[in-house]
């Protein structure tokens, strides 16, 4: 039997896909000598385009991972899943898959303090700028604080559209302050612009019953809980606080027993 031909100059479709990609890399003055490029310089094209659009990737995640602000955090392989009372692993390595996003689900982490909320939430936003996607990691102290700190009508719808922007939006801590009614109307504004359009992932130590406190006479607290409960995936997490475990861990390892020297 003839084996069959190896072809090594580009086809239509090879030619047609690599028109797409010079396209896509917003290359002009290449594509005005399109026509001019033989077999041999189509075929190094492929390397080049390659080259190229593995350095954007790469500037693109760093781009957005210094726009998230996440800071330090515990990667998700590191997390001790046998250390809560209560925390389902499998439902929150569904999360990681991030389909939450396209279905502008909310992610809704609720515990109390210590008990891995934030890294949890820290992963999902990373994991979301490693598939191409924006986030911003924010507590709700700093962004309540920063929209109530705005000087003019245009500069606060200026700061709402940078919270609603982010395609995950990770509001932190909400709950382990006080807040006015002011701050409540201001967040019920970020979350009814992201509504049924992106997602927002939020950790707190409140159950929702007890958000009164949270905002205290605030009439808008129930449209807010409304808002967020109707597409929303809710984490309950129950443990001893996991830092407090690190540091009596920490401290115990310190606790060296003296050797007995002889004596000189």
């Amino acid at each position: 039997m003839t084996p069959p031909t190896i072809t090594t100059t580009p086809d239509r479709d090879e030619r047609h896909s690599l028109r797409l990609r010079a396209e896509a890399l917003k290359l002009p003055g290449l594509l005005e000598h399109w026509g001019e490029l033989d077999d041999e310089q189509l075929k190094q094209l492929t390397q080049w385009f390659s080259w190229e659009e593995h350095a954007r990737r790469q500037r693109g995640l760093e781009r957005r991972l210094g726009a998230a602000h996440l800071g330090r955090f515990k990667p998700i392989s590191d997390f001790d899943w046998s250390w809560p009372a209560r925390c389902d692993k499998g439902a929150i390595n569904e999360l990681m898959n991030l389909e939450f996003i396209d279905s502008a689900t909310n992610v809704i982490f609720v515990g109390p303090n210590g008990v891995g909320k934030s890294t949890l939430a820290q992963n999902l936003a990373y994991r979301a700028l490693l598939q191409g996607h924006s986030a911003l990691f924010v507590t709700a102290a700093k962004m309540l604080g920063d929209l109530t700190a705005q000087d003019g009508a245009a500069a606060l719808q200026r700061r709402l559209r940078a919270y609603a922007r982010p395609d995950v939006l990770v509001i932190d801590e909400l709950g382990y302050l006080s807040y006015s009614d002011r701050h409540a109307d201001l967040l019920f504004e970020i979350v009814n612009r992201r509504y049924e359009h992106k997602p927002i992932v939020i950790t707190t130590n409140r159950p929702f019953s007890e958000w009164g406190e949270v905002f205290p006479n605030a009439p808008c607290v129930v449209s807010i809980i409304d808002r967020l409960v109707h597409h929303s995936e809710i984490q309950s997490i129950d443990a001893e606080s996991y830092r407090m475990h690190e540091a009596t861990e920490r401290a115990g390892k310190k606790r060296v027993p003296k050797s007995k020297g002889k004596k000189s």
